[in-house]
């Protein structure tokens, strides 16, 4: 007997200061045969505290990742440079800098930060900062832990040299915060909040968008949502799966039946993946740790973005036992990074690497750059040239990346890893061919989003064509899609033409944002649902019974003994 999913009984989240996270049974979506049984446990969560003044700060993005990363320094022995500052020096020897002395360095020449009560020295940085100078030098000789926290991981400063490492602050020269009063987009995402639905009242996937759309703070939304120029791509791939229909075959058993199903050597509990996507904690400030942890407790794969706004020690670390990710990787300008990461990445135990083809040039990603955050260069930068840095969180955050790619790259990666390789971004048949000739283990079709070319072809389109005109190539890799993915439905639909798994993104997002780690779980149902309602209803009990035959092109259309694909009718 098909099992029916779980319930799970949650509160309404509290308002955006304090969202609660409930305790929730673990999400195990098997739905097997009378004689199986599944078995749900349940995980404690704790109380996070939701920083409203994120939504600022995060247009900038300030983003250190590849440049600044953690504080390693000892912090009793500091550098004869700080020596040369006026402090207080305590009993072990550590000297503590005055707020007053770091009130001086606020130039482009001269310009000091603190973070997390610690000072560094960002002015060699300054040129090198993608999201552009003038967001550092707004806040040189202050205290920027608020800008900075929200939207980076713990490492991101491990690459500034030692002696930027300045010491620590004198916590007792540092003047108490002000009280600022609430923006209006603060007041209108608290209010918002105060009428957000528990979690168990989203039904559909679009569920968590319309309301992330009303408790995102604007630059949030506008980062998640983003596609390039005009967008017809972004909504075109979800518009192309209306052109598929079913073709239900009935008088079949649904007593039975399960969708579980594997990838690239991957199990999985659900046929979707987390796509790679970046900036998680935009929406949430455990950020990219909650898709971890739904992702574990639901059975599924994460695919983890290389501009994850936590960092990968944060990410792996909470994973279940056993649980698989992929890791998504832009070759770097500097490849010798490239081969670091991927040697680390393969050290922490990733499953597969996500090569990324699909940004061979940057976009204009429009909603992202018109929510640019304006930030007035201070005094002491007057007269000088305003940087040229990218005006968008999407541009902020990309600037290592290579645009020289080639194929050769496949045996690059291949030279530093033995994982199995996917690669991410394909958008013609014959790049599939090229793909299954250098001999990648899998492929996801995708135009990343709509993000990077408008009028690229809706992924759903190309997984029909190669069905059609090379179904031969289903046979040599294992074939992926993400883009437009809504429903249950369009998962099955493109499960019937050939796809192993299909990945979600922005969706997760968004759940990520409303609701946090349980709108990851409470997603994974949603779709779950779906999925085993489809199959059953066209007589499919299991993803091995998903074939081409049950879903075409909408409207009349007949294929007698001879559909498109080749091969027979068969009832």
């Amino acid at each position: 007997m098909i099992r029916q999913l779980p319930r799970i009984s949650r509160a309404s989240v509290a308002p955006v200061k304090h969202v609660q996270r409930q305790t929730v049974p673990v999400f195990r979506a098997r739905f097997a045969s009378s004689s199986s049984s599944s078995t749900a446990s349940s995980s404690s969560s704790q109380r996070t505290s939701l920083v409203v003044a994120v939504a600022a700060a995060a247009g900038i993005a300030l983003t250190y990742k590849s440049f600044m990363p953690s504080i390693k320094a000892d912090e009793g022995a500091l550098s004869s440079k700080t020596d040369k500052y006026p402090g207080t020096k305590q009993p072990s020897g550590q000297k503590l800098i005055s707020f007053e002395e770091v009130q001086k360095h606020t130039k482009r020449d001269d310009c000091w930060v603190i973070i997390d009560g610690k000072i560094y020295d960002v002015t060699d940085f300054l040129d090198n900062h993608p999201g552009g100078a003038e967001i550092i030098l707004a806040n040189a000789g202050k205290d920027a832990t608020k800008i900075f926290k929200p939207l980076h991981p713990p490492d991101a400063l491990e690459t500034l040299d030692e002696s930027q490492h300045l010491g620590p602050v004198d916590p007792l020269t540092v003047p108490e915060p002000e009280d600022e009063e609430p923006t209006e987009e603060e007041i209108s995402i608290e209010e918002a909040r105060k009428t957000l639905p528990p979690v168990d009242s989203m039904l559909l996937v679009n569920d968590f968008e319309d309301w992330a759309e009303k408790v995102l703070s604007g630059t949030a939304w506008n980062y998640y949502k983003s596609a390039a120029d005009r967008e017809i791509t972004a909504g075109e791939n979800q518009d192309a799966f209306k052109r598929y229909y079913f073709r239900p075959r009935i008088l079949r058993d649904a007593t039975h039946g399960s969708i579980d199903t594997e990838f690239v050597g991957m199990k999985t509990n659900l046929p979707i993946f987390i796509s790679p996507a970046a900036m998680a904690k935009l929406g949430h400030p455990l950020g990219e740790v909650n898709l971890t942890k739904g992702a574990g407790k639901c059975g599924i794969v994460q695919g983890i973005s290389i501009n994850a706004s936590c960092s990968l020690d944060e990410i792996m670390a909470a994973r279940e036992k056993g649980q698989q990710v992929m890791f998504q990787i832009y070759l770097n300008k500097d490849r010798k990074a490239s081969e670091a990461l991927l040697h680390k990445v393969t050290e922490l135990g990733a499953s597969a690497i996500i090569f990324t083809v699909d940004t061979a040039w940057r976009s204009k990603r429009t909603r992202d750059v018109r929510a640019k955050v304006a930030v007035a260069p201070p005094p002491s930068s007057e007269g000088q040239e305003k940087s040229k840095a990218p005006l968008g969180v999407s541009q902020a955050i990309s600037g290592y990346q290579d645009t020289n790619l080639t194929w050769n790259d496949i045996g690059f990666i291949r030279k530093h890893t033995n994982l199995p390789i996917i690669v991410k971004g394909i958008q013609s048949m014959e790049d599939a061919e090229l793909c299954a000739e250098h001999g990648v283990e899998g492929i996801i079709l995708s135009n990343h989003g709509g993000r990077q070319c408008d009028f690229a072809p809706a992924p759903i389109d190309l997984l029909y064509e190669m069905r059609i005109n090379k179904p031969e190539l289903f046979t040599k890799l294992d074939v992926m899609m993400d883009g437009g993915i809504r429903s249950g439905a369009d998962v099955v639909k493109a499960l019937a033409l050939g796809a192993r798994a299909v990945g979600l993104g922005r969706s997760f997002l968004y759940a990520n944002g409303t609701h946090g780690e349980d709108g990851v779980i409470r997603l994974c149902e949603i779709l779950a649902e779906e999925i085993q309602n489809t199959m059953r209803n066209i007589g499919a009990n299991n993803i091995s019974d998903l074939k081409p035959e049950l879903v075409g092109p909408a409207g009349p259309w007949v294929y007698g003994n001879a559909p498109p694909w080749g091969g027979k009718n068969k009832a």
